[in-house]
């Protein structure tokens, strides 16, 4: 919906989607803030946390939506736009590690005590080990978490708005002419059937969508098995910053690779690269080395899945101009899409990782987890990332876009630009002879 109501917006002197950028920001600040405030009462607090996430989620999609389309809009050059993706997920994955540093420093001198196995697991009922474990909790240690999440939600909203305010005073939208003589009306099914009726993106789209769902999986269930599984209580947190910080230095090799060899051959090199890593570390005893070069490997296949898929989306969207050119207009909806795949692959990690934890047994801050769990864990980030990422190649095989493929799109659309600004020099002409 977000896409296709940034379709319909009205050009402004800021652009079409600057101000979707600028209105949202403030909202999305204040909600992040408030999802952790913990409100000083005895009931609706569920209510209080679900309004504001979702508010949260939306305003953010507000945000992201545009910000990720304005690729089609600073350059025609597929070459500078592909520069640009580079640069956008390499802040993007660099903000990510800078905000897990942040809460994780900030929120980290905070001490939560594990809760002992003998106490816990000799509770039949979790509920009951739930309750009897917050009626023994320190007040104010509490307090002191509430307080250091908070001051964490404030330093990050504080980067939020500088880096919005970077974004709308350095980065210029280019309308293009095509797009200046037909303003069509098209309504949200019509375009929403042009979109996905057109094959290269429901290729790429399900070929990312498995490839986001394997590796958040394995993102979203790494710490816990670091924690149990391995052994490495206290050194989870790096591991995770190990991962990221590959991500980050590594998007720009891959951004050269793409340029050399093709982008689809970047993506079966840089997605697969991580399947030996994964299989490794679950068959070997705990090893603190093999788990920070597993650590190292799966940051550079997450830079590839960071980067390459988005790099890919221009690609698709030229072809659609090709074969639509009289329906311009529609970059949001495809970008739209892709935010919304990330949002539903993040949500079915989650619940697929807790109903399997939840269904093996798993206590939550207990000291140790019970066999099962460690077997789901390793299940997690092992087999099924690597069942998706084979599944997201095959459908990334069926994906028609080739670099011969993009050469004579590149080509054709110079072609109809040409065509295109031709003609409106032609009515420019004969206007003025009438006049």
């Amino acid at each position: 919906m977000v896409g296709f109501f940034i379709s319909k917006t009205s050009w402004t002197r800021f652009g079409r989607l600057m101000p979707w950028i600028m209105f949202s920001t403030p909202f999305a600040i204040i909600s992040y803030f408030l999802i952790w405030f913990v409100p000083d009462i005895s009931t609706g607090q569920v209510m209080w946390y679900l309004v504001f996430y979702c508010a949260f989620q939306t305003l953010v999609t507000c945000f992201h939506v545009p910000y990720s389309a304005l690729t089609m809009f600073i350059s025609r050059e597929q070459s500078e736009r592909d520069s640009a993706t580079a640069y956008r997920m390499t802040v993007e994955v660099l903000g990510t590690v800078l905000g897990t540093a942040i809460q994780g420093q900030i929120v980290g001198k905070v001490d939560t005590p594990c809760v002992g196995s003998p106490f816990f697991f000799g509770l039949t009922n979790s509920s009951v080990a739930m309750e009897e474990l917050n009626m023994t909790h320190d007040t104010g240690g509490l307090t002191d978490t509430r307080n250091a999440y908070m001051i964490a939600a404030g330093v990050i909203g504080g980067l939020y708005i500088l880096c919005a305010f970077i974004l709308v005073l350095g980065v210029k939208e280019r309308r293009e002419s095509c797009e200046l003589q037909s303003d069509e009306p098209v309504s949200f099914f019509q375009g929403l059937k042009l979109v996905m009726n057109h094959g290269p993106y429901i290729k790429l789209i399900a070929g990312f969508l498995f490839t986001s769902l394997a590796f958040m999986l394995l993102e979203g269930n790494f710490a816990l098995f670091c924690t149990y599984t391995l052994g490495f209580r206290n050194e989870f947190q790096n591991i995770l910053l190990a991962i990221m910080l590959s991500a980050t230095l590594t998007i720009p090799f891959w951004q050269w690779f793409l340029t050399r060899f093709g982008k689809k051959r970047a993506v079966y090199v840089g997605i697969s690269s991580a399947i030996p890593f994964l299989i490794l570390v679950v068959v070997l005893d705990s090893n603190l080395f093999v788990t920070y070069l597993v650590a190292v490997a799966a940051g550079i296949s997450v830079a590839a899945a960071f980067l390459l898929p988005w790099s890919m989306l221009p690609d698709v969207i030229d072809d659609f101009k090709l074969q639509h050119p009289s329906s311009p207009g529609h970059e949001a909806i495809f970008f739209s899409f892709y935010v919304f795949f990330t949002k539903f692959t993040a949500g079915v990690s989650l619940g697929i990782s807790t109903l399997s934890l939840d269904f093996a047994g798993y206590q939550t801050r207990g000291c140790s987890q019970p066999s099962q769990v460690h077997f789901t864990l390793k299940m997690l980030v092992s087999a099924v990332p690597v069942g998706l990422i084979l599944l997201s190649l095959l459908l990334f095989k069926l994906y028609p876009i080739d670099e011969e493929k993009r050469s004579k799109n590149k080509k054709a659309l110079q072609d109809l630009r040409e065509e295109s600004n031709s003609s409106s020099e032609s009515d420019n002409t004969e206007l003025a002879s009438i006049v």
